[in-house]
């Protein structure tokens, strides 16, 4: 049986996405609004009411949004980028952030390719021109692209794409990317070298990287005086990765030939001075504005939704890698002995917090890749207050670390049958709990070393306490259920390790009062899993 680990049941789409997306939605049973062009107040106010946000580029996703979005569990944006997601807010409030990363990659890479050749034969200018009536010949002497140096800097799908497609043009193309391998990309007929080697060698520059602190302003002063006279550049990725001003300055001395910009740091430009530049073209960002990428990005959201909300697989999910790998058929029962067995140590430590380290580690061969998630999930066990809207998978880890919790996973490859091993330091003390799944079931096989005769199914209310072994201890412990009108349904007790052992009842609610149990037990603790 598949689990959808996220419930999404209404999707508001708040830009023109191609009808395909609304569609696969609402034949997966998905309610959808569409409301275009709300203000960022009217957005504010609506969102609260949605489980799914859908955007492009245009919807800002600021903190502000995501934090009136009480019911928000997943942001599509359909298409490649999410700088117009506050992804950061989105993790903390443990909402998952997805985008297509493959939607418009050949229609942007058409583009770059398209201003590429612009640039080299001054087309944009020349169309101009005889719209105005004249025929300068001279004035629109080009250059072949044949036998020249392209320089991509950025080696992702789109990178790639241009490269191939320039190949054919007889352009030797080189280009630096700190993430793909120089060896894949070389397989693709690009050598990879340094960005101090690159500039000087490129008639050509393209970038294809996203918008970060370390690429903003990429290519600035110091980068235009390292390369050739008259070099042209491109960019249909981000405005803002070259620099505005720089480009200007290269552009008025003649170090910058001609620019080809899709994307500017504010869109649309109002100060038109780059624009209005004789030797740049430039375009409404229109990387992603053919009718296959609009359909291709809308359908891809729609499906990655379905998939995630049907529990298949997580795809294009930018902030919750840990989430990958709990689309496995049997992956939630983990999950939930995870949790189960975080509510238990926190039960059982609930008067010795604040915890200072946690401890995960799985065991047995088809627990490798769950290790990640079973400490997250063991996290949301820890950290969750009431039933209210607590951690999830997406935030248990980033929670941790800013309540000082350091998390600790590991998995040793084991021929016995697989466990989860949850030890928690509180204090200068530490608790540990051993735990499988049975048929299905998420049970406790040990607490603090003792170690229980039946396993402990982590299901309904369950009753913890340590004492010494006394023919009177359950008879009285039985008392003070009967008084409180509590049943007793199912009983386990551990081995005796030491003068004392560990029991576990399972009841037919929790005790009003536990207070009456500690002077009959060292230790008690009741919780609901």
């Amino acid at each position: 049986a598949r689990m959808a680990l996220v419930s999404v049941k209404r999707v508001l789409i708040s830009e023109s996405v191609d009808p395909c997306c609304k569609t696969i939605l609402q034949e997966n049973g998905i309610e959808v609004t569409e409301k275009q062009q709300m203000t960022k107040e009217e957005l504010i106010a609506e969102i609260q009411n949605y489980d799914g946000l859908v955007v492009r580029s245009a919807t800002k996703v600021t903190s502000d949004v995501i934090n009136a979005g009480s019911n928000l569990k997943i942001i599509g944006r359909a298409g490649t980028g999410v700088d117009n997601v506050d992804v950061d807010a989105a993790t903390k409030r443990g909402i998952i952030v997805m985008n297509t990363p493959s939607g418009n990659t050949i229609s942007a890479a058409e583009l770059t390719c398209a201003l590429l050749m612009s640039l080299s034969r001054h087309i944009p200018q020349a169309v101009m021109s005889m719209k105005d009536g004249k025929w300068d010949r001279k004035k629109f002497m080009g250059a072949e692209l044949y036998g020249k140096v392209l320089g991509i800097v950025g080696l992702g799908r789109i990178g790639k794409e241009v490269a191939t497609r320039m190949q054919s043009f007889g352009m030797t193309t080189i280009g630096y990317d700190p993430i793909t391998p120089p060896e894949v990309s070389a397989s693709w007929g690009v050598e990879q070298m340094s960005l101090e080697e690159l500039w000087p060698q490129c008639d050509y520059i393209t970038v294809h990287t996203p918008l970060m602190p370390s690429t903003t302003g990429l290519l600035n002063d110091a980068s235009f005086a390292k390369c050739k006279k008259g070099v042209k550049v491109v960019n249909c990725a981000r405005g803002g990765i070259i620099d505005e001003a720089a480009l200007l300055r290269a552009l008025e001395s003649g170090q910058c030939g001609g620019a080809g910009l899709d994307v500017f740091v504010e869109e649309p430009p109002k100060d038109r001075v780059l624009v209005n530049h004789p030797n740049v073209i430039s375009c409404p960002h229109l990387g992603a504005s053919t009718k296959e990428a609009q359909a291709r990005c809308g359908r891809d959201i729609a499906l990655q939704i379905v998939d995630m909300a049907t529990g298949k697989a997580l795809v294009g999910a930018v902030n919750a890698q840990v989430l990958v790998n709990t689309f496995s058929p049997d992956s939630h029962q983990w999950i939930r002995l995870g949790e189960s067995m975080g509510s238990v140590l926190k039960a059982c430590t609930a008067s010795k917090q604040p915890y200072s380290q946690v401890h995960v580690t799985s065991l047995g061969e088809s627990l490798k890749k769950s290790s990640g998630f079973l400490s997250s999930a063991a996290v949301v066990g820890l950290l969750t207050e009431g039933p209210q809207k607590g951690p999830n998978l997406v935030n248990a880890l980033p929670l941790a670390a800013e309540t000082g919790i350091t998390v600790q996973t590991d998995h040793k490859d084991s021929n016995e049958r697989e466990v989860c091993v949850l030890e928690v330091s509180v204090n200068g003390s530490s608790y540990t709990a051993v735990g499988s799944v049975q048929a299905g079931v998420p049970v406790l096989l040990e607490l603090n070393g003792s170690v229980f005769r039946q396993p402990v199914p982590l299901t309904g209310h369950l009753l913890f306490f340590k004492a010494s072994n006394s023919t009177e201890l359950l008879l009285s412990v039985t008392g003070v259920l009967a008084a409180a009108g509590v049943l007793l349904q199912s009983f386990s007790a551990s081995t005796v390790s030491s003068a004392e052992q560990w029991y576990c009842m399972g009841i037919s609610s929790l005790l009003g009062d536990i207070g009456a149990l500690k002077s009959l037990a060292k230790e008690a603790a009741q919780l609901t899993v």
